[in-house]
Formats: C-alpha cells, sequence, structure tokens
C-alpha cells in the first residue's frame, strides 16, 4: 500500500492495535526497502513508513549532503529534516499513524536527531544507531520526555565517540529522555542492536 507523497516510501500497516508506528531511514546507499526488515523484527505488528533520501552521492541515496564523511553541509541538513518532518505530516494523514517512532542508521540516524531537534513534533521519539551531531549550533527546542535510544559502536570508525556523547548531551539538554548504550563493535550493526532496539521499543 503506497499512496503518492513527496518521497519515495513503502508502507506497511500495523497488524497490531496500538503499537507504536517505525519511521525507518536508512544509511548512505541503502532505499526504502533496506529497513522494513529490521522494522519487523524490533516491532513486530507496528506500522512501518520507510522512505528513501532524495540526496544522491553519486548513485547513493541519502537524507541530505555532506562534505566530507563526518563534516555536513548543514543548510542542506536544515532544509532536508523540514522537508522530511513534512512528509511525515502528509503520511500520518494518508495512513492515518500517529507520531512514529523513528528508527535510523548512520545517515538515516543523522537526519532523525535533525528532525528532532528542528521539528520535535514530527516524531515520538527516536532510535539512532551510530549517529552523529547534525547541527552544531541547532535552535533551542523543547524534548521534554521524549524517549530516544542512541546505540554506537565502540570501535566504530566514522562516528567519533567524543560525537555521539555529544550529540546524547543536546538531546538531553533538550529535554529528551535518552539511553546512550555503546557496544563493542563497528558501523555495522549487529545483533545486539536488534535485541536492545525491540526492548526499547517494547517499553514505550
Amino acid at each position: 500500500m503506497t499512496v503518492e507523497l513527496s518521497f519515495i516510501h513503502r508502507f506497511m500497516p500495523a497488524t497490531e492495535p496500538g503499537r507504536p508506528p517505525l519511521l525507518l531511514l536508512h544509511g548512505t546507499g541503502g532505499n526504502e526497502d533496506d529497513l522494513p526488515p529490521l522494522g519487523g523484527l524490533i516491532a513486530p505488528g507496528s506500522a512501518l513508513l520507510s522512505p528513501r533520501g532524495k540526496a544522491l552521492e553519486g548513485s547513493m541515496p541519502r537524507f541530505f549532503r555532506r562534505l566530507r564523511e563526518g563534516v555536513f553541509d548543514e543548510d542542506d541538513v536544515e532544509v532536508r529534516a523540514h522537508e522530511l518532518a513534512d512528509f511525515v505530516a502528509k503520511a500520518r494523514d494518508a495512513y492515518g499513524l500517529a507520531a512514529p517512532v523513528a528508527v535510523g542508521f548512520s545517515n538515516g540516524a543523522n537526519i532523525a536527531a535533525a528532525v528532532l531537534q528542528l521539528r520535535p513534533r514530527a516524531l515520538a521519539g527516536a532510535v539512532l544507531l551510530r549517529a552523529m551531531v547534525p547541527l552544531q549550533e541547532p535552535p533551542a527546542a523543547d524534548l521534554s520526555g521524549k524517549p530516544v535510544l542512541i546505540v554506537s559502536g565502540a570501535s566504530d570508525p566514522i562516528v567519533p565517540a567524543e560525537n555521539a556523547k555529544r550529540l546524547a548531551a543536546m538531546l538531553k539538554a533538550a529535554g529528551a529522555a535518552v539511553e546512550h548504550r555503546v557496544l563493542p563493535t563497528g558501523h555495522a550493526l549487529s545483533q545486539t542492536d536488534m535485541t536492545l532496539s525491540k526492548a526499547w521499543i517494547d517499553q514505550l
């Protein structure tokens, strides 16, 4: 089931009432088909909304441009975060959804963090897998009580440990209820990521 909206996307309706819908946000080079299997594992029965990023790096979809690895085009981050939040609002109307919990990996986690900072009402919470700080000086946002899980890799060659800690601190300072876990792994996802994410979503 897919309606015409501003992002190419996949939508899978809920099979269990009362489960939080998920907004699934892929990493660099991914697409709308990457994360629905993960969504089904960590939130069985939830509605799944999975858009494809519109920013191309060569032929690889992303959710915003970067200047080089780890250095983001922050003007583009802001524009794309608002664009994604607008898509979520229209998709909620089209599909009859509550505000979703974002589940993002890498570039997808970074745009989810930017949406939290710029359009906090768009999301009910977020699972940020291998996230970095998307905006060095974001505007003040009220994230009071909004649940956020950040899962980092201790040996991640892309995300410096300090950067992930700073993101957790920024979201906490805005009022979010942040849980930050660091796993003995790199940038790729592990089975422990799935287990942690499912347990966290189950208690929402």
